[in-house]
C-alpha cells in the first residue's frame, strides 16, 4: 500500500472545480469523483480538512454596484452549498464528515471551533470548512492558509484547473514553462496567480508548504499526498 508523506492536510477546492464541464453549479459526477479521491487518501490514514470556494455560484467581484460586504456574504453562502454537496457524496461512501461554518447556521452545520475541528480529525473524520473566515474582503485561499495554521496542517493541497504553476497561462501561451518548485517570494514578486498574496504571505510566515496540482487527473490528490513528483510545490 502506498504511504502518505503527510499526516494532516488541508485540501483547497475551487468552486469551479466542482462545476465540471458545466462551468456553473454543481456537477454530480465531478463531486462524486472528487469524493472517491478523498475517500482513497482517508484510507491511507491521512487527516483531511477541506476548504471549498463558491465561484461556481457567485463571486464577490461579480456584484458590480453592490456593497462589497453584501456580495462577499453571498459568496460565503455559496461555499455552504458546495460543502453540503461534498459532505453528502462522502457520506454515501461511508465516510464520517463534519461541516463547520464560520457564520453560525446550527440547523445545517457546526460552528467553527478549532479544538473541535482538531478532535474530529483525530477521530479520522473529514472536516469541511465553509463560509471562508466569516469576514468580507478575505478569500477562501486565505481561509485555507489561516485554517492550516490553526489546526497545524503540514501542507495545503491547492487543486486547480491546471497541473501546476507556469510562467504564463498555459492555455494562452504555448511557451509557458511549469515550475516544479518555487519559493513564496517569487510567487509574489512574479505576480503569479496561484494563490492571493495574503494567503501566500500567511503560509510563508507559518512555513506551510503549498502543493499546486491539477484536479482533472484521476488520483491526482493521492499523487500529491504520496510526494510523487507532481504539480508545483511552493515553499
Amino acid at each position: 500500500m502506498e504511504k502518505a508523506k503527510y499526516k494532516r492536510v488541508i485540501l483547497k477546492l475551487s468552486g469551479e472545480a466542482l462545476a465540471g464541464e458545466k462551468g456553473f453549479g454543481i456537477s454530480t459526477s465531478t463531486v462524486e469523483r472528487v469524493a472517491h479521491d478523498i475517500y482513497d487518501i482517508s484510507k491511507m490514514g491521512v487527516q483531511i480538512s477541506i476548504v471549498v470556494g463558491g465561484g461556481n455560484f457567485w463571486r464577490g467581484r461579480d456584484g458590480v454596484g453592490m456593497d462589497r460586504t453584501t456580495a462577499d456574504h453571498m459568496g460565503m453562502l455559496a461555499t455552504v452549498m458546495n460543502s453540503l454537496a461534498l459532505q453528502d457524496a462522502l457520506e454515501n461512501l461511508g465516510v464520517d464528515v463534519r461541516v463547520q461554518t464560520a457564520i453560525e447556521m446550527k440547523e445545517i452545520a457546526e460552528p467553527y471551533i478549532r479544538r473541535k475541528a482538531i478532535r474530529h480529525l483525530e477521530k479520522s473524520r473529514i472536516v469541511i470548512f465553509a463560509c471562508g473566515i466569516g469576514n468580507s474582503f478575505f478569500s477562501t485561499d486565505t481561509t485555507a492558509a489561516l485554517r492550516a495554521a490553526e489546526i497545524e496542517a503540514e501542507v495545503i493541497l491547492l487543486a486547480k484547473n491546471v497541473d501546476g504553476i507556469y510562467t504564463a497561462d498555459p492555455n494562452k501561451d504555448k511557451n509557458a514553462v511549469k515550475y516544479d518548485e518555487i519559493n513564496y517570494l517569487d510567487v509574489i514578486n512574479k505576480g503569479l496567480t496561484a494563490m492571493d498574496t495574503t494567503a501566500i504571505t500567511m503560509c510563508m510566515d507559518n512555513n506551510i508548504p503549498i502543493i499546486v496540482f491539477g484536479l482533472n487527473d484521476r488520483e491526482s490528490i493521492k499523487k500529491a499526498i504520496t510526494g510523487e513528483s507532481y504539480g508545483t510545490i511552493i515553499k
